[in-house]
C-alpha cells in the first residue's frame, strides 16, 4: 500500500494516457486506486479521477506548503491500496529559472518511487542513456522501472530491452506499449477537452485499460508502490472559507474548481452546493457566499448572456451582501462584458468594472505570489497566497477601483495588479491554490 509517480523525460511521452489505463485496468481488478497530479492542472485531474472513481488531487511544491501537500498524500494513501501520481512535463521540469515544483521535487518529498514512461519512437538502444542519465541525477529520488511507449514491435522492444540490460539491470523494464494504438483524447485551447465534456469517456478509458493492462506488468507495478515518508498531518485550512454556505457554479463552463479547496471548506464547516449557470440555475437563495471557479465562459457566452436566472441571482446574492468571487473565467463573467471569439460582445453580471476578450487570444501562463492589497474576506491586507495563471483572453478595460491582488511570478518579478474589488464582490484571473 503506497504510491508511485509516473513520470516522463518530456512532454508529450504518452504518460497521461498510460496513468489513465494503468488505473482503470487496477481498478478493474479489484484494487483500490486514488489519483493525483502534480502541478497546478486542473484537466488532466479531471480525467485521472474519473479513471480511479475518486477525485483526483492535485500536489503542488511550489504553490503548496509541506502541510499542505502531507495532508493530502496521507488522505489519499488511507483512502486507496495504490495511488498513482502522474507528473507534470519532464520529469525536472519546474517553474521559473530555480525549475521548483518538478515531478522530481515531489518524488523527493513523498518518497514515492518513480516510474519512467518514455516515448522510445525514433530510437533504440540510445533510451539506456537517457534512462542512465535521469537514474543519476538526483540522488534524491529513486527511478525504479520504466515504461516504454510506442513500441514499433517485437524487435524494437528486444532492442531496448538489451540495451537496458547491459547499462541498467536494476531498473526493471514493467512494459512495452505498442504504437498505433490511437489512444487520443480531444484538445482545445486550454489542452485536453475536459473530462466531463469527452463524449463516451467510459469506453475511450475502458479501452486505455485493456491496451495497457496487456502490455505493463500489473503485479509489478503493485509490487513497487511504496508508503510516503512525509510526516502525519491533518487537513490544512487552505483558502479562507468565503461564508457558511457556499453556492459554487459547476458545469462546463465553470469546471476548474480543485477538490481540496472544497473538502477543506466543508471540514471547515461550511455547506457547500452546486448550481449550473449553463442551465440558467441561480445560486442558492440562503447562500451568504458564491464561487465561481474558473472554465469556458468564453466558449458559452451567448448562452450565460441569456440566463436571466443565473445572472439575475447573482446580483440579487451581492445585493443581500453575499460574498461573490470569480476567478479566471469567472473573474471574467463577473465583469459587464464578455467578447467571444467572433468578435461579438455579450453582457455579463455587470458587478465589477471589467470588459474582456477572447477575440485576440494571448496566452496568460505562469505561477503566481500574491498578496492582498487591503483587508477582506481572505484576510488582512499583505497577506500571501500562491497560484497560477492560465488564460488566452485578455482585459479590454478594467474600471476604477481597488486591485484584489500585489502580483510576481515565480522569479519573484513584480506583475501588474490583478483584479478588482467592488464592496463584497471581487474576482481576479488568479487561480488560489495555497495559502503561505
Amino acid at each position: 500500500m503506497g504510491g508511485l509517480i509516473l513520470a516522463a523525460p518530456r512532454s508529450g511521452s504518452g504518460k497521461t494516457m498510460v496513468t489513465l489505463g494503468l488505473l482503470r485496468a487496477l481498478r478493474r481488478r479489484g484494487s483500490r486506486v486514488a489519483a493525483a497530479k502534480v502541478g497546478p492542472d486542473y484537466i488532466d485531474a479531471g480525467f485521472l479521477g474519473a479513471a480511479a472513481g475518486t477525485p483526483c488531487h492535485n500536489l503542488d511544491s511550489w504553490a503548496m506548503r509541506r502541510a499542505t501537500i502531507a495532508a493530502r498524500v496521507h488522505a489519499l494513501e488511507a483512502q486507496s491500496d495504490i495511488v498513482l501520481c502522474e507528473g507534470v512535463m519532464g520529469l525536472f521540469d519546474g517553474a521559473g529559472l530555480a525549475g521548483e515544483g518538478s515531478t522530481a521535487a515531489i518524488a523527493a518529498l513523498t518518497g514515492w518511487p518513480v516510474v519512467l514512461v518514455i516515448d522510445v519512437s525514433g530510437q533504440a538502444a540510445s533510451v539506456a542513456a537517457l534512462v542512465e542519465g535521469f537514474a543519476h541525477h538526483r540522488k534524491d529520488i529513486d527511478i525504479v522501472g520504466v515504461i516504454f511507449n510506442r513500441v514499433a514491435g517485437d524487435r524494437h522492444a528486444a532492442m531496448v530491452d538489451a540495451a537496458m540490460a547491459r547499462v541498467l539491470p536494476a531498473i526493471r523494464i514493467l512494459g512495452h506499449v505498442p504504437r498505433g494504438t490511437g489512444l487520443e483524447l480531444p484538445s482545445r485551447h486550454l489542452g485536453l477537452v475536459p473530462a466531463g465534456e469527452t463524449a463516451e469517456l467510459d469506453p475511450v478509458l475502458d479501452r486505455a485499460a485493456a491496451i495497457v493492462g496487456a502490455a505493463v506488468d500489473l503485479d509489478a507495478i503493485a509490487a513497487l508502490v511504496r508508503r510516503s515518508t512525509l510526516e502525519p498531518t491533518t487537513n490544512q485550512t487552505i483558502l479562507p472559507r468565503l461564508g457558511a454556505h457556499i453556492a459554487v457554479a459547476r458545469d462546463p463552463a465553470f469546471t476548474f474548481a480543485y477538490p481540496a479547496v472544497l473538502e477543506a471548506w466543508r471540514a471547515s464547516g461550511a455547506a457547500v452546493s452546486f448550481f449550473s449557470p449553463l442551465a440558467d440555475e441561480a445560486p442558492a437563495a440562503d447562500a451568504d457566499a458564491v464561487y465561481l471557479a474558473g472554465g469556458y465562459p468564453e466558449l458559452h457566452a451567448p448562452r450565460l448572456a441569456a440566463s436571466r436566472n443565473f445572472l439575475g441571482g447573482l446580483r440579487a446574492a451581492a445585493s443581500r451582501g453575499a460574498v461573490v468571487y470569480g476567478e479566471c473565467g469567472g473573474y471574467m463573467v463577473l465583469g459587464e462584458t464578455l467578447t467571444d471569439a467572433d468578435g461579438t460582445d455579450h453582457a455579463m453580471a455587470g458587478l465589477l468594472p471589467l470588459k474582456t476578450s477572447f477575440a485576440a487570444r494571448k496566452l496568460h501562463l505562469g505561477y503566481r505570489a500574491v498578496r492582498l492589497e487591503d483587508d477582506g474576506i481572505f484576510g488582512k491586507a499583505g497577506v500571501a497566497f500562491r497560484g497560477h495563471e492560465f488564460h488566452y483572453a485578455s482585459i479590454v478595460a478594467e474600471g476604477d477601483g481597488r486591485p484584489l491582488f500585489q502580483v510576481s511570478d515565480a522569479d519573484g518579478n513584480a506583475l501588474t495588479p490583478s483584479g478588482r474589488v467592488a464592496g463584497n464582490v471581487m474576482g481576479s484571473f488568479v487561480h488560489l491554490i495555497d495559502r503561505v
